[in-house]
This record gives structure tokens, C-alpha cells and sequence, in this order.
């Protein structure tokens, strides 16, 4: 591995899961890449396969279920198929995760400071219990707790929301990990706390250069954090490219029920949501050609019957070679433009018309 060579690597990543009904692929022919110091955002509904395929990056599948194919690269070195004991050597320490549930998360038997000594000491042999305390102390005034030699003999329950969110930052960045995966980090935390941890996030990975992948389905915060973004559903990768480039020319009819589907607050406030109609698909029956076209609206304007008959590929859209979607819409651009904008954000149809 090469310093111009992405950190993490996904290439062909596919996740099934055997049930009693059968046979369940979460996540299919899944590839993206990841450099230092760029933020990599993960979006999509419940279900789509956001999580199970930022799990599979850890290797935290159970092995005797799980049934990972294709290649997942982490500095180098190959996941799928390797040993536990080598695999502990690069989970928390070269890659680590902040996950959604802190409370859930943290154990609720151990002190906060314990489980963050606990995480330093499995990666460096040699330190002291003192040392381990000292480097916990040290992470959560990083993370803005506040008197942090004190709360550090604090129980997960004795923490605020925020708080425990903080401390799992803390644990999750204690070794100093070169890629970083936050799990849906502002669920059901309140706005002005919401923004206090993505300020936290974007100044820590400003300070240690990490790769961060972050997994939502809140696209203001792809908006302030992602560098590009992945746009899944039910298992598949639907588009992909720059963040900028998707939030504002997007070329895929489910990212644009995403963006439709959220409030301005600039905007008029008798304005209606518009939601995406239908639900997602099963994964053990998914829909036959692409798998949105049940939900879509207009796939009337596709010709034939490709839309249920063929999955389309994921290929360079209108606006570069760095922007994928996966769509048999022949100009889903004119479409956008002339359909979709005029519906979500009006304002800008009118500023463009000037």
C-alpha cells in the first residue's frame, strides 16, 4: 500500500444471511473506497444495508453464519477470511466504530473510565493500569467532558445522551485509528447536541487525519460532513459520487425521495412532506429488475419493460465519470430538473430562472 492508496477498499462485497425462510442478502456486489482524511457519508433507509456492510469492514459477522464474498481492504491487508486473533489487532486499532445505541453499547456494570482503560490496554501491552487511566482521563476532556478526572468513575447511566455519545467518540478514537466508522452518531440526540458531536467528529479527524465513514439517513448531516456519498437500497449501491454533486444534481429517483422527503425550514410552512410511497423491499423476494421500480414513479418514462425485467448497472451519470447511479432513466437529469426540483425546492427553480 502506497500513501496515494485509499485506506479502506470494498470491492464486490456481498453479505447473506441464512434464516428459516430462506436465504437473506443484505448487502450485494457493494464496492467503494475510502482515503485518508476524507469522510466517506452512507446513506439510505432502515434495512438497506448501511450497517451490515460497515460491520463486515470489522470483521463482526459471525463466521458461522455469515456468508461474506469479494474483497474488503483495510491499510493493506485483506479482511474477509482472517484469523480472530489478527483481526483484534486491527479492530480498535487501526479501525474503529462509534455505534448508534451508546447506552447499549457501554456496559452498564463497569465505569466509563474502566471500559476506556480496558480498550487502550488491548492494543498496548505495556501500559500501566495508571497509564490506561491517565490516556481515558485524557480522551474525554478531548471530547469535552466536563471535569473529566472526576467522571471518569462514572457509570454509563450517570452520563447525559451527549455525553455517552462523547465517551463512545472517546473509546472509539483512544487508539488513535486511521479509519473511523460512526454508526447513525446523532440518533436521538437533540439538535444543538446533534451539531456539538458532528463539530466534535469533523475537529478530531482535522487533528489525527482518519478516514471516517458516516452512516445516516439525516442527509443535512451528508451535507456538513461527507466528501462523497453512497446512496444504498435494499442491499445495493444506487448512486455514488461527490457529495456535492449528489445533493444538488442527483440522478437516481430514490435519492431524489430522499431529498424530498426532508422539511426546509427556510421554506413555506404549509408546505406538505413528500414522502416516497410504498416500503422497502424484502430481502428474501426482492422485486425482479431494478429494485426501486415498484416504488417509482417514473418508471412510465423508461421504454419497454426494462425497469422489471433488467437490473440496470451501476455507470457514470450526466455529470462525470465520478458519479455513478444506477438507473435505466435515459435523462434522468431533464427529468430532475424540469419534474422533481420545481416540487422540493421551488426557490431554486426561480433563482435559476433569473
Amino acid at each position: 500500500m502506497t500513501e496515494s492508496d485509499p485506506f479502506l477498499v470494498v470491492e464486490d462485497l456481498t453479505v447473506r444471511f441464512p434464516t428459516q425462510d430462506g436465504l437473506v442478502t443484505a448487502v450485494s456486489d457493494l464496492s467503494y473506497s475510502v482515503e485518508m482524511g476524507k469522510t466517506l457519508g452512507i446513506v439510505g433507509e432502515s434495512g438497506s444495508g448501511k450497517s451490515v456492510s460497515s460491520m463486515a469492514v470489522l470483521g463482526l459477522h459471525d463466521a458461522r453464519t455469515a456468508q461474506i464474498t469479494g474483497s474488503i481492504r483495510v491499510g493493506g491487508t485483506e479482511v474477509i477470511g482472517l484469523a480472530e486473533p489478527q483481526m483484534r489487532k486491527l479492530r480498535g486499532n487501526s479501525v474503529s466504530m462509534i455505534f448508534q445505541d451508546a447506552l447499549a453499547a457501554l456496559h452498564p456494570f463497569y465505569k466509563v473510565g474502566g471500559q476506556l482503560a480496558e480498550a487502550y490496554r488491548v492494543h498496548h501491552h505495556s501500559a500501566s493500569k495508571r497509564d490506561a487511566r491517565r490516556k481515558a482521563i485524557e480522551m474525554l476532556d478531548r471530547v469535552g467532558i466536563p471535569q473529566p478526572d472526576q467522571r471518569v468513575d462514572d457509570f454509563p447511566h450517570q452520563f447525559s445522551g451527549g455525553m455517552r455519545q462523547r465517551a463512545m467518540i472517546a473509546m472509539g478514537l483512544i487508539n488513535d485509528p486511521s479509519l473511523l466508522i460512526a454508526d447513525e452518531p446523532t440518533t436521538a440526540l437533540d439538535v444543538t447536541v446533534q451539531a456539538q458531536i458532528l463539530d466534535l467528529l469533523q475537529d478530531l479527524q482535522r487533528e489525527f487525519n482518519s478516514a471516517v465513514i458516516i452512516i445516516t439517513h439525516d442527509l443535512g448531516v451528508i451535507a456538513e460532513m461527507a466528501d462523497d456519498v453512497l446512496v444504498m437500497y435494499a442491499g445495493r449501491a444506487v448512486e455514488y459520487g461527490p457529495g456535492k454533486s449528489i445533493l444538488t444534481r442527483p440522478e437516481m429517483p430514490y435519492t431524489w425521495g430522499l431529498l424530498s422527503s426532508v422539511p426546509d425550514v427556510t421554506g413555506d410552512t404549509d408546505a406538505k412532506l413528500i414522502p416516497i410511497p410504498g416500503n422497502p423491499p424484502s430481502l428474501l423476494n426482492p422485486p425482479t429488475g431494478c429494485a426501486f421500480h415498484p416504488r417509482c414513479v417514473h418508471s412510465d418514462k423508461v421504454a419497454g419493460d426494462l425497469c422489471t425485467t433488467t437490473r440496470p448497472e451501476l455507470l457514470p451519470g450526466k455529470d462525470g465519470p465520478g458519479h455513478l447511479k444506477r438507473c435505466h432513466l435515459p435523462n434522468p437529469d431533464v427529468v430532475y430538473q424540469l419534474e422533481v426540483l420545481p416540487e422540493i425546492a421551488p426557490e431554486l427553480v426561480v433563482e435559476e430562472s433569473r
